[in-house]
């Protein structure tokens, strides 16, 4: 099966407030094994760069400014995804701001059923834990020690090792069963041994068993079940 890894970076949160789409990295995996194939571009924003935002990604105005506008790649862009599922870490985030840049250039949105969540797969596999991509590389010992800043080809290249992990990694058996949206569902194939019958055993104390344990409980000195309410 084909699938579509990525990631993006952009001019802040909220594409409905005016922030913007100024990088996507996208990753081709088959069967969950990268097959060298990728797409990546920046965008120029047409529009100042958040101090905050650079600081995560180190994209500046002046980095940007002879970028071309997404327009003029997202032809090529959709093409490369083609109609794979697409899997992103907090894919609803990535998929908003892609949405609004295709919006804005006239082309049809993705729809939301091709959206593969890395946090919500993260959040079934690992309940209670901290799911950052981050966290979820080292607690599968992915290395990212060359990752000083966010990058999107950076972290879909992260995205796509992480992501065989919480689908089982390499083991046979283990895989993601079914999505639905941004729910996921992730189930365990296992193959068992066959055992030969057995009778199962009485469970029930015999009569010797009773009386023994009631002449025990009465060589106990003031037992607490017989003390005054």
């Amino acid at each position: 099966m084909r699938e579509v890894i990525f990631d993006t970076e952009t001019t802040g949160l909220d594409p409905q407030g005016g922030d913007r789409l100024v990088e996507i990295g996208c990753i081709e995996m088959v069967n969950r094994v990268e097959t060298g194939r990728s797409f990546h571009a920046y965008f120029n924003p047409q529009r100042p760069m958040a101090a905050a935002a650079e600081a995560i990604h180190g994209l500046g105005d002046a980095f940007l400014a002879d970028k071309p506008l997404f327009a003029a790649k997202a032809a090529e862009l959709m093409g490369f995804l083609g109609d794979a599922p697409l899997v992103a870490h907090n894919a609803g985030f990535d998929f908003g701001f892609l949405n609004m840049e295709l919006a804005l250039c006239g082309q049809d949105p993705l729809g939301r059923e091709r959206m593969v969540d890395t946090v919500a797969l993260a959040r079934i596999r690992h309940p209670g834990a901290k799911n950052s991509l981050d966290a979820l590389c080292t607690r599968y010992g992915i290395d990212r020690s060359h990752r000083t800043k966010h990058g999107a080809l950076l972290d879909a290249e992260l995205l796509c090792q992480v992501y065989v992990e919480l689908t089982g990694g390499r083991q046979i058996g283990l895989e993601l069963a079914a999505h639905s949206g941004e729910t996921l569902i992730a189930s365990v194939t296992t193959v068992s041994a066959q055992r030969s019958y057995r009778e199962p055993r009485p469970h029930c104390a015999a009569e010797g068993e009773l009386a023994a344990h009631a002449a025990f409980l009465e060589t106990i000195e003031a037992p607490l079940w017989r003390s005054p309410a």
